[in-house]
Order: C-alpha cells, then sequence, then structure tokens
C-alpha cells in the first residue's frame, strides 16, 4: 500500500496489513506492535481511582470546615459542590453535561479500536478516567441521579476550584493538541501537512 492510499484510506489489493507498517516514529520499517488499549485502561483506572479516593477524603474530612491552606492562600483545598460545568458555568445543565460525559466515553471507546500509539493511549486514558470521575459524581452524588454536583477542592487564588479528574481532562487535553500538531494520528502514523 501506497503513501497516499494509507493516508486517503484506499484499500490496496490485499487484505492483510503490512507487518512493517510504519509507527509514525520516523523508522519505516518498524512494526506497528500491539494496540495500546492495555495503557489507555491502566491511564483511565488510575485517573479514576485516584480522583475517587481525594474526593471521598475531601468530603469526609474537609466539607462543611474552614479552607485548608497548603500554600498560604495562594493554594488552599476547599470543598465546593458543582453543579455546572468548569467555573460554575451551566448549573441548570447538569443533564446535558452528563449526556456529553457519556458521549466522550462512547467517542473513546470506538477510537481504542484502532489505537496504536502509547502517548494517544495516555492522552485518552486521562480523557477518560476524568470523564468517568465526573460522570461518577453526576450520577451518585445528591440531589439525585444524573443530577448530582460534582465535588471540587483544589483552590487556587483567583482560579476556579476543580478537582482530580478536571486535571486529568485539561492535561489528557493539552498532550492531544501537542499530539496533533506533531502530526501523530492515534493508529500510530505520522503525517505531514
Amino acid at each position: 500500500m501506497t503513501e497516499v492510499e494509507r493516508t486517503i484510506g484506499t484499500p490496496d489489493e490485499t487484505t492483510e496489513e503490512p507487518s512493517d507498517d510504519s509507527r509514525g516514529d520516523g523508522d519505516p520499517s518498524a512494526s506497528r506492535g500491539h494496540r495500546r488499549i492495555g495503557v489507555l485502561v491502566s491511564v483511565a483506572a488510575l485517573a479514576f481511582v485516584l480522583d475517587l479516593i481525594t474526593k471521598l477524603i475531601v468530603v469526609a474530612v474537609l466539607e462543611h470546615h474552614a479552607p485548608v491552606q497548603v500554600i498560604g492562600t495562594v493554594l488552599q483545598l476547599d470543598v465546593v459542590r458543582n453543579r455546572g460545568a468548569a467555573f460554575g458555568i451551566g448549573e441548570a445543565l447538569t443533564l446535558v453535561l452528563t449526556a456529553i460525559a457519556a458521549v466522550v466515553i462512547v467517542v473513546i471507546a470506538r477510537i481504542a479500536r484502532k489505537l496504536y500509539s502509547t502517548p494517544w493511549a495516555i492522552a485518552l486514558g486521562l480523557l477518560l478516567g476524568g470523564a468517568f470521575g465526573n460522570l461518577t459524581d453526576r450520577i451518585f452524588r445528591s440531589p439525585g441521579v444524573f443530577q448530582g454536583a460534582v465535588v471540587d477542592f483544589i483552590a487556587p487564588t483567583h482560579f476556579a476550584v476543580f478537582n482530580l479528574a478536571d486535571s486529568a481532562i485539561v492535561c489528557g487535553g493539552i498532550l492531544i493538541v501537542i499530539l496533533s500538531f506533531r502530526g501523530l494520528d492515534p493508529d500510530g502514523t505520522l503525517h505531514k501537512d
């Protein structure tokens, strides 16, 4: 299959994928290797578990108490229940935000079928773990199913209060932008535009 056929998705005469398909790392003889679903799932699970544990701890220990100063007033831990999106925007849209998180999870699952790039697996794993973390709050926390408020607790001065799921989503998004600008696709191929 030629580079042009690969780029535009034109099938060649054979049904097999060539064993020397490029991974996008500049070495055309390198094998694409195995799909990176294990990396995606591991990163997602780690992000989700860390988010869940920290939320359980801060709700049990810090909720209804004065903020805890980590670095003076520059960084504090202060529990806030957020029914909206980032920065408290869209508090009346809890059901819509829940649906968006569910769609993100489905899209990542579809991309994972052709995932051969470790950096993409890490980025998508961060997005997936963060989406699951905040979706869990929206499903299981009060005031009710699919209307729950997300627990935010990291409170820098002059910035929105956020949680580890939000951090994972932002880091995953930034990594996706970097990978896209560098021309690396989720399937491991490198394209130059």
